[in-house]
């Protein structure tokens, strides 16, 4: 429909989609478009513009406005002024909601957080203080998407999803990947899909309020926007993590297009910025005639060695059936993306292999495994040992009726030195985990798995294929194979290798170059995060399902300038250095295996909070029909040690003693009581094991000493969303037990700064404790204003590793 005055455009060019508003010279929002970009943003605004113009007469635009990550070279070409997108975001909240005084705003790849204030002055809105996510990508919507993606749920099934939990799970925020594993063995230990579901929309909250808040207030009314606003389960989750009243806590009825608005609002505002539409002609025109220009890497190519390697590993045959039954062995490996199950003979012959995909419920899959196998060869088998491996092993022992539980290095590694005695290096890359082992006369010297990085994993590089619209299986490994120009994209978080991608892609770049680009990112990213500077043989083995992509196994040898070898099912070596393991170690003893017909049996699965202490542990419950139930979720062995009698039980608990003694080591009475004045000590890095030391100290100064509990997830939690910056595990719970004694109403908190401790040996010339735990007491005054709560910090420095002075 033609609409009638002037007109103003404004466009969000983000990293995921393209948000588009025309409004009239009242600011009244005529039109509003969502369009997700699909990896190319000029196209796509582009296309809307295209259909925003055919309603528009020539000469009604009197300017259009641009922000966003992509908006400055859309304006450029289209003739616009382009707005800031902090400016733009507060403009929009200054115009529509002007008593909101904090802004949440999650797009696809960027979070913000802007504090806002009323300068009376100036009679407007200014902003007092913003925060950017920088290096973490956790916090961003397409975080949720990767997740919805693996769950098998649209991102809208995915929000509503999270409404059903009552008592969501803690999973980590700090780190997309760190979220990714806690939420798999969540699924490992049969949470339910919503629970899980629940507990990432909390972890992106409490993400966001420790790693871009970093202790800063969020002064409500508070609003959120972006894209994220639209999922219900981040609503509200944000409403409780970041304790507000419904009232206190708006959405906007534009939430994902409040940069569009508001960078329309701040050209209204400046004369000087409303500069002549220019149409989309010079933006056809780039889009013709511009082609990517930077500087590739070198073409991926297999050595002759390799090719003819990889065309044996895609035949992988099993060893042919038998007509006298045999004794076997069973390996199960259940990882993050893949369960998989192996059968071999005593001579270590393949019997039969399945390779399926964990899916999020592991119990389904193992189910699904061993009745295929039971199918296919279990009329002739007698199953005389089963192993389990994989981050659900302990699940899957229980489950299956497992003779040995094995750690995922030493599986790898004995599948790998039974096919090889001389193997030297083991590259193993699944779908969640990359592993480095290094190996010595067929014994495991060194090891190493990915900490803090999915970028050199494979689920990393099916995620991108699928966004590139192709197949990961062969498509993939051809386009790298056959790529003139790779691009480079580095070693990086792969929230932020896709927005390369996306700039790649905007620049021209072809499939095949990014592909390849992708391969060599992978094994970039795997070489400097998880080998490091550890020694790498001359004999290389490459094991895991991602070893199938010979794009990768061709940027392996480019970099290192070495054969690598993928061994034959390498998709399973896991699962079959389980069973050889099972075979070695359960000897002439009957196997506790339950039967390949355990997918006939059926099972409920539930969940319980345990009350037994502050930790408030989620305990999962798997009830196999005729069996005795089995736990899982606790911190302590409450529900899953077997409660019988065993052989040294009647031992004293030492960790026990030891804690009474620190506590309670000086049995003087001193007559203290309540009016005693009170010095507060946290139990806290060294504190503790000086606690009575300090408690002695005190009491016979007269003063009353109180101290925190035991770490627990109230403290935790205060500690984790109070701190400023990016430290380790112990100092963030520091800051929650401060937070405790505060609460507590402790107005005297010793804080020593504690420089050195007793040396434990005449040889060793120092003993410096962690940079960390000296200055505790001075930067965790940058986080917790110890003034505003009328707190005293006794903050000496101590130096205990220089011993009697002046005696």
């Amino acid at each position: 429909m033609a609409k009638s005055g002037h007109i103003y455009l404004g466009i969000d060019v983000g990293s995921v989609s393209v948000n588009t508003v025309v409004m009239n010279q009242n600011r009244d929002i005529l039109e509003e478009h969502y369009t997700r970009t699909m990896g190319q943003p000029l196209k796509t605004v582009r296309k809307v513009l295209t259909e925003v113009l055919s309603c528009i007469e020539k000469g009604q635009i009197m300017t259009a406005s641009l922000t966003g990550t992509a908006g400055k070279l859309v304006a450029e070409l289209v003739g616009a002024n382009f707005v800031n997108e902090i400016i733009a975001q507060s403009k929009s909240v200054e115009y529509l909601y002007p008593q909101v005084k904090t802004i949440v705003e999650i797009g696809g790849e960027d979070s913000k957080l802007i504090l806002l204030d009323y300068d009376k002055y100036q009679k407007s809105t200014r902003i007092t203080d913003f925060a950017m996510n920088t290096i973490c990508a956790a916090g961003t919507g397409s975080f949720l998407d990767q997740q919805a993606h693996r769950l098998g749920l649209s991102i809208e099934e995915f929000s509503k999803l999270a409404l059903k939990s009552e008592n969501p799970p803690r999973i980590a925020g700090r780190c997309s990947v760190f979220a990714k594993t806690d939420m798999i063995h969540l699924q490992q230990g049969a949470t339910s899909d919503f629970d899980i579901v629940a507990g990432l929309c909390y972890a992106m909250a409490r993400n966001f309020k420790s790693n871009i808040g970093k202790g800063k207030t969020f002064i409500g009314p508070v609003s959120f926007q972006g894209g994220v606003a639209a999922n219900v389960g981040m609503r509200k989750a944000f409403l409780h993590v970041l304790e507000l009243e419904e009232a206190e806590f708006i959405i906007p009825g534009h939430f994902a297009s409040m940069g569009a608005i508001g960078s329309v609002i701040a050209t209204m505002e400046d004369p000087a910025k409303q500069i002549p539409f220019l149409g989309l002609e010079r933006l056809q025109n780039y889009l013709e005639t511009h082609k990517e220009k930077s500087v590739g890497l070198s073409p991926l190519t297999l050595s002759e060695e390799s090719k003819k390697r990889m065309v044996e590993v895609t035949t992988n045959p099993c060893a042919s059936k038998k007509e006298d039954k045999v004794d076997a062995f069973l390996g199960i490996d259940v990882g993050s993306i893949s369960t998989n199950v192996v059968v071999i003979d005593r001579n270590k012959n393949l019997l039969s292999k399945r390779y399926l995909m964990t899916a999020g419920r592991p119990i389904e899959a193992i189910r699904q495994g061993l009745m295929e196998v039971g199918e296919e060869i279990g009329d002739y088998v007698t199953i005389q040992g089963v192993g389990t491996t994989g981050s659900g092993r302990y699940l899957t022992g229980d489950f299956v009726g497992a003779d040995i539980v094995k750690n995922e290095i030493t599986a790898q590694a004995t599948a790998a030195i039974n096919i090889d005695p001389d193997v030297d290096t083991i590259f193993e890359i699944g779908g969640q985990d990359s592993k480095y082992i290094s190996i010595e006369n067929s014994t495991i010297v060194d090891f190493e798995m990915n900490k803090v990085c999915a970028a050199g994993t494979g689920s990393f590089l099916e995620e991108q294929a699928e966004k590139l619209g192709i197949s990961i299986k062969e498509e993939f490994g051809n386009l790298a194979l056959s790529a003139p120009s790779p691009v480079s994209l580095g070693e990086r978080c792969t929230v932020f290798m896709e927005s390369d991608l996306v700039h790649h892609q905007q620049r021209g770049a072809s499939k095949e170059n990014l592909v390849a680009g992708l391969s060599y990112s992978i094994a970039i990213n795997y070489l400097n995060k998880v080998v490091g500077d550890r020694k790498i043989g001359g004999k290389i083995f490459f094991q895991g399902a991602t070893a199938f992509n010979r794009g990768v196994v061709a940027a392996f040898e480019k970099i290192l300038g070495k054969p690598i070898k993928v061994p034959m099912n390498n998709e399973v070596t896991g699962a079959i250095g389980v069973a050889i393991l099972a075979m070695e170690e359960n000897k002439n003893r009957e196997s506790k295996f339950k039967g390949f017909d355990l997918s006939e049996k059926s099972y409920d699965l539930s969940s319980f909070e345990c009350q037994g202490c502050p930790n408030m542990c989620e305990i999962r419950k798997l009830t196999v029909k005729g069996e005795n139930p089995l736990f899982y979720g606790s911190r302590c062995e409450k529900y899953e040690v077997n409660k019988e009698k065993k052989e040294g039980s009647d031992l004293p608990d030492l960790f026990a003693e030891r804690e009474e003694l620190l506590l309670n080591i000086n049995k003087k009475d001193y007559g203290l009581d309540d009016n005693t004045g009170v010095i507060g000590i946290p139990r806290i890095l060294f504190f503790h094991e000086l606690l009575p030391l300090w408690k002695t100290f005190f009491n016979e100064l007269g003063f009353r000493v109180v101290f925190t509990e035991m770490s627990n997830k109230k403290i935790i939690r205060q500690g984790v969303e109070s701190v400023v910056a990016e430290t380790c595990f112990p100092i963030k719970v520091s800051h929650g037990h401060i937070l405790e004694l505060i609460e507590k109403g402790v107005k005297r908190i010793f804080l020593p700064s504690i420089i050195n401790m007793k040396r434990t040996h005449p040889d060793i010339e120092q003993s410096y404790n962690c940079p960390y735990v000296q200055a505790f007491p001075y930067t965790v005054k940058s986080a917790i204003n110890f003034e505003k709560h009328g707190v005293q910090v006794l903050q000496p420095v101590i130096d205990l590793g220089t011993g009697r002075v002046g005696f």
